[in-house]
């Protein structure tokens, strides 16, 4: 798809809100990262109101945290919902969750990553990585490979299809990597180093980032078994919404936004009924939905970038330069890769 215009941003906007989808999730464990606030947090409510057997909310600040939990408990009425932490600014967070996940021995079949950041300053993690980068493009890669075995076993075990989601955004469409950075031999390095990350270049960092949740999505479809029993990995771009995701936003760019979200945004309700469709919806129409891109319900063509000699290369590149770092990181990684997915 040819990158969008400003008018062409503004009729989705204002074009009809789909319904919610539902569907009978007993007996299945429903986890959602970032699930304390924003869109995160209703489609929690709306997953509650569905029945689950867990639902698991995931956040990095335990008062935040319980305090939703209390909130979702008080307007559902739903009880079986349970708070476990994890920082996605810390790799050491993501292994120390996905490892009491595995200790607990249930089953996932509804993994939704939701978390997210979007700053336009240079910060650097206490890992060494530029916070986006680690936060948006390698911390929940991390998480989805450590966790993918649990969501294989659980389609084999109950003859269901679990489903990874991946929230992401179209802003995808106006991303530009540069092609130095992508001839660089060391895209993700370069994308994070201090050198590289000038004004200029962080001012696009998140439209960037969302680009790179596009390759992720369609390398890990890529290397998923070809089956109908395999899980189901797509993308959602939840639209233009109320959200706390651009809170540390300043100056002219803190008032443009606040303009537009009165002008054109959907309610955080609005927007996670798309992270409900992707997650329980198109039912029948399963095959469609992998490595999907997701819009207003249905399955939507990513920018015309990925689909070009050089997006295609510059997705393989970056899954291979994540998965060399990830495997440094967790040598599950390495286990969930021999075990689970395909050259």
């Amino acid at each position: 798809m040819a990158r969008p215009t400003f008018i062409d941003f503004v009729r989705y906007q204002w074009s009809a809100i789909p319904p919610l989808v539902t569907a009978n999730l007993a007996g299945k464990t429903v986890m959602i990262i970032g699930a304390n606030t924003g869109l995160g947090f209703e489609a929690s409510k709306h997953f509650a109101r569905m029945n689950p057997k867990r639902l698991i909310m995931a956040c990095r600040n335990p008062t935040k945290g319980e305090a939703a939990v209390e909130r979702l408990k008080r307007e559902t009425g739903f009880e079986s919902v349970e708070l476990w932490i994890i920082d996605l600014a810390s790799f050491s967070s993501i292994s120390r969750f996905a490892t009491k996940f595995e200790e607990d021995g249930g089953r996932l079949d509804i993994l939704v990553q939701n978390a997210a950041i979007a700053t336009c300053e240079y910060q650097e993690t206490l890992d060494g990585w530029e916070s986006t980068i680690q936060v948006n493009n390698l911390s929940l890669p991390l998480l989805a490979l450590l966790l993918l075995p649990h969501m294989v076993r659980t389609g084999r075990e109950y003859g269901t299809i679990p489903r990874l989601v991946v929230v992401g955004s179209g802003v995808h469409y106006w991303a530009n990597l540069e092609k130095a950075v992508l001839e660089s031999g060391n895209i993700l390095g370069t994308l994070s180093s201090k050198k590289y990350c000038t004004p200029q270049v962080m001012a696009h960092r998140y439209f960037d980032s969302k680009l790179l949740n596009i390759f992720f999505v369609r390398a890990l479809n890529d290397r998923l078994p070809k089956s109908p029993e395999s899980v189901i990995v797509n993308g959602v771009d939840p639209g233009y919404c109320y959200s706390e995701l651009r809170r540390d936003f300043s100056g002219i760019r803190a008032l443009v936004d606040w303009i537009m979200e009165r002008l054109l945004a959907h309610t955080t309700e609005e927007g996670s009924r798309q992270l409900i469709w992707a997650s329980v919806g198109g039912a029948g129409a399963e095959d469609k939905l992998r490595g999907g891109y997701i819009s207003r319900s249905k399955v939507c063509e990513v920018s015309d970038f990925v689909l070009t000699r050089d997006g295609v290369t510059a997705q393989d590149n970056i899954w291979n330069e994540m998965i060399t770092v990830l495997v440094k990181l967790d040598p599950k990684v390495q286990r969930t890769i021999d075990e689970f997915l395909v050259t």
